[in-house]
């Protein structure tokens, strides 16, 4: 990563925001704009990162007090110039500091969003969840309930199976204190950490998951799903339907039908 140049002081940079870039360095900077297009020299880049420093700092400091070193949201905010020095073609003749603007306040936003997760998982999952998330309040607000896998994959114009991985990841963004004792409402009070020696009490359920991923080959993803989550993670069909956006009944009508397909497929072994 390029370092930071070293800023000036404060007073001098707010009087370098508070009007327009000297003409002198606007036609420097779009002479040296042109220049490395086609020279691609990190002499003439590293002058560019100078030239445009005060810009990366004010954008900077719209995202201070949020738990991170304004040093370390600065030097993001330089990966972002860096990103659009790169990209900018100075034969559009745009304005260089409209082009970066967004590049740079985007990857702060990226480095804020990924610090936010609890657990680690690859950006482009977080990104389709934010996606999808947007997507299923647009459209709850615009049908008046809430829309199901398909309506949101159509929205965004995405594969259905792509919204229910983008929602798997949702519980990445928390996690649980190891001395947390779960629900107050019940009678152990052991802590989560005390709790994980025990025998799991549900390793049935993996025995069950195993039983169904054989069995379930000849269905629909829409039946394996309902079956899964009826079967294994032993929801109710309320909460199936709520979770694939359908109603009660048509989870009932395709659950029925699963069984009955699987047990004239594999007899005894289907789920009861």
């Amino acid at each position: 990563m390029t370092p930071a140049p070293r800023r000036g002081g404060a007073a001098t940079r707010e009087r370098t925001l508070a009007k327009p870039a000297p003409s002198a360095e606007r036609d420097e900077t779009q002479r040296l704009l042109r220049e490395y297009r086609t020279t691609r020299d990190p002499r003439v880049r590293e002058r560019l990162v100078e030239l445009n420093s005060d810009l990366v700092h004010y954008i900077a400091r719209r995202f201070a007090n949020r738990g991170e070193p304004l040093e370390d949201i600065e030097q993001v905010g330089f990966v972002g110039l860096i990103q659009a020095i790169e990209r900018f073609d100075p034969s559009l003749e745009n304005e260089f500091s409209t082009f970066a603007t967004p590049t740079i306040a985007g990857e702060i936003r990226r480095y804020f969003r990924d610090r936010s997760w609890a657990v680690r998982v690859p950006r482009r999952l977080q990104e389709n969840l934010i996606r999808v998330n947007g997507a299923s309040q647009q459209l709850q607000h615009e049908l008046g309930r809430a829309p199901s896998i398909p309506e949101i994959a159509a929205r965004l114009g995405i594969e259905p199976d792509e919204v229910l991985a983008a929602l798997e990841v949702s519980p990445a963004q928390h996690t649980v204190s190891l001395e947390s004792t779960g629900s107050s409402l019940g009678e152990d009070t052991a802590t989560l950490g005390e709790r994980l020696g025990r025998e799991d009490e549900n390793l049935e359920r993996v025995e069950a998951q195993e039983m169904l991923e054989r069995v379930m080959s000849h269905l629909t993803p829409r039946e394996r799903k309902i079956l899964a989550l009826r079967f294994v993670e032993q929801l109710p069909q309320t909460e199936v339907a709520k979770r694939l956006g359908i109603s009660q009944m048509h989870v009932s009508r395709l659950q029925r039908a699963a069984v009955e397909h699987l047990r004239r497929e594999f007899g005894d072994q289907a789920p009861a």
